[in-house]
């Protein structure tokens, strides 16, 4: 006899818009939208895929639409997710012409962003994020709610919804944001202490799943859970470590970021980002081996301008170059592999580069050298470095 949850049986469902610009051909986002779903703890058992105009009010046109619940009902399927955050009305209508749950890209980060927070600030954030997505659909939706039940999307506040009015929700919003107010002073007041130690500060950045996790525990020996799975960090972890000179450097890891990501989220983060606009130097951390390496960067640099930083100092840390190299092979040639393939991505070239494995220690002592270098070249960390009387 099963005791455990049920599995659910997903069907992907991607539209491609011609008029809009992308950096993902559908392939490639439907299988990131596949990575996602299982990292849920789905089971993704069939996807359908347009190219339209546009989106219609129930995301994709009639004809697909037929093959989808023809589709699912073939498969079985449980839930059908949707590669695009889509509005109330499409969902509502989505759900009315399945008989279907409907889950949105949206939804299902969250979901995955609710799998993976473990301390009380990250499950604030989580909470909120859902709190505000679901706000604007409950609105003559509650048998929308009740076809819910469990699973993907309705962890965090999921069924509680089922009782709880709008009044109700904007008074929890309320609530968060206030708890989430007085953690952003908190972390202000870190930073200020952080700032009159005189101690500068570098943040990793890069997309999920490039390895940030595992190259700073690997230079700080800090524990820091690091899987092979979407956003398996979602708490800015800071430690300090020592440059080659001598001189400390603290050093964050924060979540990372991912296409579409939706403002909702971005905005429930704020306290966590805010880490990044304080730092002397992003880390950029880039997976060399991945297909869309150079558009994943982008969406990095990207969000990064979103969020007022694109002029903020950093370095491009090229990481898993050992998996570039054969069993046979050592450092030095997987790094020339690494090389070559950087080379052809003329989109990276604008920043100052370190070639490194994180899984095999690779190459960063040659890191830290060239933090120690980009800070110096830096006016508020070169007196820190020079006046620590270390360097």
């Amino acid at each position: 006899m099963e005791t455990g949850p049920k599995v659910e049986r997903a069907i992907l469902a991607a539209v491609e818009v011609k008029s809009r610009a992308a950096l993902w051909d559908l392939k490639d986002t439907v299988l990131e939208l596949a990575y996602l779903a299982r990292t849920a703890g789905a089971e993704v058992v069939g996807e359908i895929t347009q190219h339209a105009n546009r989106l219609t009010s129930t995301y994709m046109g009639k004809g697909k639409l037929e093959e989808l619940q023809e589709l699912a009902e073939a498969q079985e399927a449980d839930v059908v997710i949707f590669d695009d955050e889509l509005t109330p009305a499409q969902q509502r209508n989505l759900e009315e012409a399945l008989q279907l749950k409907i889950i949105d890209r949206t939804a299902l980060i969250l979901d995955v962003f609710g799998r993976h927070a473990r301390t009380h600030e990250g499950k604030l954030q989580v909470e909120l994020a859902q709190h505000q997505y679901l706000l604007p659909r409950l609105v003559g939706q509650w048998s929308h709610l009740e076809r819910l039940g469990a699973g993907i999307g309705t962890r965090g506040p999921g069924e509680s919804q089922l009782e709880t009015d709008r009044r109700l929700i904007r008074q929890r919003i309320q609530k968060l944001q206030q708890e989430l107010e007085q953690v952003r002073k908190r972390r202000g007041l870190y930073r200020g202490q952080r700032k009159n130690s005189g101690v500068p500060l570098a943040t990793l950045v890069g997309y999920t799943n490039v390895g940030k996790s595992t190259l700073f525990n690997a230079l700080s020996s800090a524990g820091v859970t690091a899987e092979n799975q979407l956003f398996s960090t979602l708490d800015p972890v800071t430690r300090r470590i020592r440059l080659p000179s001598g001189a400390p450097l603290l050093l964050t890891d924060t979540v990372g970021f991912i296409q579409k990501l939706s403002p909702t989220v971005v905005a429930a983060f704020r306290a966590t980002l805010e880490e990044l606009a304080d730092s002397d130097l992003l880390l950029h951390v880039i997976d060399i081996t991945h297909s869309k390496a150079s558009e994943q960067a982008l969406v990095v640099e990207n969000t990064l301008h979103d969020l007022d930083l694109a002029k903020k100092p950093r370095l491009l840390v090229v990481n898993k170059v050992d998996l570039l190299a054969l069993p046979s092979e050592g450092q030095a040639q997987a790094e020339a592999g690494a090389r070559l393939v950087y080379s052809a991505m003329p989109e990276l070239q604008d920043h100052p580069r370190v070639f490194v494995s994180a899984a095999k220690g690779w190459n960063l002592d040659g890191l830290r050298r060239e933090i120690e270098a980009q800070l110096m070249a830096l006016e508020g960390p070169l007196v820190v470095v020079r006046g620590s009387g270390l360097g």
